[in-house]
């Protein structure tokens, strides 16, 4: 296996674990916000947990962006390899 191509792969699997590592506080966020509709007041609690959704979006969001360009990627790290 050449360097460029075990490159894509082991940015595909940090990409796949940066989204994996954002689902958990996703969910809570989601969960928090539908709590919200029936009644559960807004703390300074609820707002710090909201925004930690809103990091794991953007966090799932680099990971698909990592995923998607990871060819990209590798071929910018060597591109001066010979093939």
């Amino acid at each position: 296996m050449k360097s460029k191509q075990l490159a894509n792969v082991l940015i595909k699997i940090i990409g796949l674990y940066i989204c994996l590592i954002a689902i958990p506080s996703f969910v809570s966020g989601i969960l928090l916000i539908f709590l919200s509709q029936f009644g559960v007041k807004w703390d300074e609690k609820l707002l710090g947990t909201l925004s930690f959704a809103i990091g794991s979006t953007v966090q799932a969001v680099v990971g698909v962006i990592l995923i998607v360009n990871s060819r990209k990627i590798a071929g910018f790290w060597f591109k001066n390899e010979d093939e």
